[in-house]
């Protein structure tokens, strides 16, 4: 998230205040930082705080993502974490386990102390040292168990030679190979002794672990104990996840989820076990979250899934390859409690689901995002945040003088009459106008100019227009550039060629 502006920044309330958009405020609620869509905004913080699904509707770039991720940060963070658990008596069918913020704290801090402290070599005792293989029985220096033999004397860590004998006439050679044998497998990964402390005798534990040792005392190797005879379980929705999840574009099982293939069939000496192969879908991802989908329809038949997820705020895990091990398994009632955000072109929203929208409708808010907004002193003002928000996003391009932002400004005014038919208005079709921002950026810093200037914001109006309108200046039309761009055989074979001549029979189109 952007930090807001220090302190120090005055409100501005006109343009002829500001000398750089380095001057501009910045806000630190993502949803101030939404430019002109009051209504959309407003009933984000209603879904925010009730829990409320909502259907964003209006062309691209008016900031229906934007709006969708600062409702996200406008919730708690998730409380509870989904586990799937082996089961004993029927592995095929893992249990599940929800465990709240508290629990997974208190068995963090179980598991720590289960896994014992750890001490420097040096401070254990020296039999226990020689043993793990830390310390030369011949010098007494201290090294990694990992070296065989002694860096100072030269000498294995632990010296068991065999001694040449008169019966043995390689007794000698046998006896250095064995040194170096017992100098390779010199040290044990773990020693059990006991101790004495508060008078009382303990058994203790000492395992190899790195460049340290582990020390396990008796209160730990009981609760080690205790974490061993549960069931092993799967962490597969931890809870320091993100609340806000994109599935835009999302496939059956990057949605739903799945169980992955094992060649072993789950053997249990063999294989993974089925709860260990258990994958959550985007909506499982989602629980106390937001699930945002843009472009709703192209999601097809997968809408009813959604719907099903948002009634019973439960869905199963199963395997979606027939042809998998995972097919057989099935995890029921998984936890999916999410407000979903979606959205759509105004032209593709028959293809939403009536169920789906009646869903959202019956818990939530459907909104038409707004194209423009009035050309007063106000909104000017928060175009000149847009662009210090674009700026300080990117992170790569200079600030803007307060030509340049007029300019934009202006630019805004261009687009909102020619685009929409609005006078007196500022588009918030803002995704081009950013592209436009961060173009004139990229000129000042060829230049190496400190700031963006105006003259940078008229050189990327030259290098920002779309494709289509180059097209049109060097070709004269769309349909002259397609005929200078193909050659004579590819002409013959297209599908241009062929709706042009066989249907229209007129070839003025190559011209």
């Amino acid at each position: 998230m952007i930090e807001e502006a220090s302190g120090g920044h005055k409100v501005l309330t006109s343009l002829d205040e500001i000398e750089t958009s380095e001057d501009i405020r910045i806000a630190s609620d993502p949803l101030e930082r939404v430019i002109g869509q009051e209504e959309a905004v407003r009933l984000a913080r209603i879904a925010a705080s009730q829990m409320r699904h909502l259907l964003l509707v209006g062309p691209p770039g008016t900031g229906k993502s934007m709006i969708a991720q600062a409702l996200a940060l406008h919730l708690r963070r998730p409380t509870e974490e989904i586990r799937v658990v082996h089961n004993p008596e029927n592995p095929e069918r893992p249990l599940v386990e929800v465990r709240n913020s508290d629990d997974v704290e208190k068995e963090l801090e179980s598991k720590g102390y289960a896994e014992g402290e750890y001490i420097d070599p040096k401070e254990a005792p020296v039999n226990v040292a020689e043993r793990l293989g830390y310390r030369c029985t011949s010098c007494g220096t201290y090294s990694s168990p990992k070296e065989s033999f002694c860096p100072k004397c030269s000498r294995a860590k632990v010296a068991q030679q065999i001694r040449p004998t008169s019966n043995n006439p390689f007794g000698d050679i046998l006896g250095g190979l064995m040194e170096v044998t017992m100098g390779q497998m010199a040290g044990r990964d773990r020693v059990t002794t006991t101790r004495k402390r508060f008078g009382k005798e303990e058994v203790v534990v000492f395992e190899r672990s790195g460049d340290m040792i582990k020390v396990l005392d008796q209160p730990a190797l009981e609760k080690r104990r205790e974490l061993e005879k549960e069931s092993p379980r799967k962490v597969i929705v931890p809870i320091g996840r993100n609340p806000f999840v994109l599935a835009t574009g999302a496939s059956e099982t990057e949605l739903l989820g799945d169980v992955r293939h094992d060649p072993y069939g789950g053997h249990p000496q063999l294989g993974t076990q089925p709860y260990d192969r258990v994958v959550a879908g985007d909506i499982h991802n989602a629980h106390q979250g937001v699930l945002f989908v843009d472009e709703l329809p192209h999601l097809g038949h997968l809408q009813r899934f959604i719907l099903t997820a948002m009634q019973e705020k439960r869905f199963p895990i199963a395997g979606r390859n027939p042809q998998s091990a995972g097919a057989s398994v099935r995890v029921d009632s998984v936890p999916c409690d999410f407000i979903f955000v979606g959205a759509c072109n105004i032209q593709d929203l028959p293809q939403i689901m009536s169920p789906l929208r009646s869903r959202v409708n019956g818990g939530g808010y459907e909104v038409l995002v707004d194209t423009t907004m009035p050309d007063t002193n106000e909104n000017c003002m928060r175009l000149a945040q847009f662009v210090a928000q674009e700026i300080v996003m990117d992170g790569k391009i200079p600030h803007a003088s307060r030509e340049a932002i007029q300019m934009i400004i202006e630019e805004a005014r261009k687009r909102a009459k020619l685009m929409d038919n609005k006078d007196k208005a500022l588009t918030l079709r803002l995704r081009e106008l950013g592209g436009l921002i961060r173009a004139a950026g990229d000129v000042a810093i060829v230049e190496g100019a400190e700031l963006i200037e105006a003259k940078h914001i008229k050189e990327a109006l030259k290098r920002a227009r779309p494709v289509e309108e180059q097209i049109k200046e060097k070709y004269g039309s769309f349909l002259g550039g397609v005929a200078k761009d193909i050659s004579g055989s590819e002409r013959d074979s297209s599908p241009y060629h062929y709706w042009n001549q066989h249907v229209h029979d007129d070839k003025q189109g190559y011209r």
